[in-house]
């Protein structure tokens, strides 16, 4: 059985040898969240807070990815050759919403000035993450209905 992402996360820094604190202060995030996500208190972190973590902790972004649950469904959106992996509650309708809105794309600017990969990978992981939370959120919603 796969353990959660907050034990995960945990075993990783203690082989570090870090405090919580050091990790926070190393991946810019707030001590208190990082002990609510080791302890189970908060779900698993947006994709850009994953992001922080692995680059303090010197991991892989896609392990950690996949640790959290956004990378491990059989389900996968094609975009550019590149794989997009969904979540397994996803229906058929929510997978071709996300794919609607991820090649509904211009140039990614800001001020005037086009964005570079780096860049746009970073949103782009933004927005899948909001975009899942979402969808998840409004399943939710309507189960209580």
């Amino acid at each position: 059985m796969k353990q959660s992402f907050g034990s995960y996360l945990k075993q990783l820094r203690e082989e570090r040898g870090w405090s919580i604190n050091q990790l926070a202060k190393a991946a810019e995030v707030s001590g208190s969240q990082i002990s609510r996500i080791e302890n189970g208190l908060r779900g698993v972190p947006k994709p850009q807070t994953i992001r922080k973590i692995a680059e303090a902790l010197d991991v892989s972004y896609e392990e950690l990815m996949n640790q959290a649950g956004y990378l491990e469904s059989e389900y996968t959106t094609q975009k550019s050759g590149e794989d997009i992996s969904v979540p397994e509650w996803a229906t058929y309708k929510d997978k071709r919403d996300f794919k609607k809105m991820l090649e509904e794309d211009g140039e990614l600017m800001f001020d005037g000035i086009p964005l570079d990969e780096e860049d746009k990978q970073r949103i782009k992981d933004v927005l899948t993450g909001l975009f899942w939370e979402a969808k998840q959120m409004n399943k939710r919603r309507n189960k209580k209905r």
